[in-house]
């Protein structure tokens, strides 16, 4: 692995400047005190599954790299805002990732990286898994053991890492109706450990849920989320706004935007 120093001159000639796409054991991590984040030269790092996706390019290409959806619109105003802050973006989401998926290129696609502040939307996939009773499907505990270890691992590499973490959702639209019981509560569930494990990371928690929970009193469901997992642009940009209202609360040149 080159130093940062040279990692980041390698990625601003190759891609346009400023857009790019141990500790005890985890028991112990609500005890530790969590650094401010540098706030100049910060690596944002999106990961997860399709919703973070947003059908991204897979090359250096500066017009696809963010992809389309909430990740693009947070690192495009962001980018825009701050360009003397030489923030680097990077969006590593791919459609139909489960934990497991994260968790075999979690090297590659997340520490070496080094990101600053790291965002993390997963868990429908595995859900998805048990719904369709999948020779990859684990259970709720294999799955916060899982995601438990990612983060400590990121931890591990850089103690003043910022997580934010992202509440998993489904909502009864199309084929989702289908064993709507076991979507609902399996992804309840799911819902649960991750608010549990912000707790213990010390994590800014953004609640998708019930952002568009708010939304539907103004629209049809299916206006916001066209197939019950999978946000229409709409939503994207009130998860956008939403991620970053949150984490304005450790970011404070963020508090610039007012929603």
């Amino acid at each position: 692995m080159p130093p940062k120093t040279s990692r980041r001159s390698f990625l601003q000639s190759s891609v346009v400047a400023g857009f790019a796409s141990g500790l005890p054991s985890h028991s112990l991590l609500t005890n530790q005190s969590v650094q401010p984040p540098k706030e100049k030269g910060l690596v944002f790092l999106f990961q997860g599954d399709s919703i973070t996706d947003g059908n991204r390019g897979r090359n250096t290409d500066p017009n696809h790299i963010m992809g389309h959806g909430y990740a693009f619109s947070i690192a495009s105003r962001i980018g825009a805002d701050f360009p003397e802050e030489g923030f680097l973006f990077y969006n590593r989401g791919i459609s139909g990732n489960k934990i497991t998926d994260l968790q075999k290129r979690w090297q590659t696609d997340t520490l070496d990286l080094k990101p600053d502040v790291l965002s993390v939307l997963v868990g429908i996939n595995d859900t998805n898994a048990i719904v369709n009773k999948s020779a990859e499907a684990i259970s709720l505990e294999e799955f916060e053991t899982i995601y438990r270890t990612l983060l400590t691992d990121s931890k591990k590499q850089n103690p003043a890492t910022l997580f934010v973490l992202g509440i998993p959702f489904v909502y009864p639209v199309g084929k989702r109706k289908e064993n709507w019981e076991l979507w609902r509560d399996d992804t309840a569930k799911r819902q649960v450990i991750v608010r549990k494990l912000a707790a213990e990371f010390d994590a800014v928690l953004v609640d998708y849920p019930a952002l568009v929970d708010k939304a539907i009193t103004k629209a049809p469901i299916e206006y916001w989320i066209w197939d019950g997992i999978h946000p229409t642009v709409f939503t994207h940009e009130l998860m956008a706004r939403e991620w970053i209202k949150q984490v304005s609360a450790r970011l404070k040149f963020l508090k610039k935007y007012r929603y």
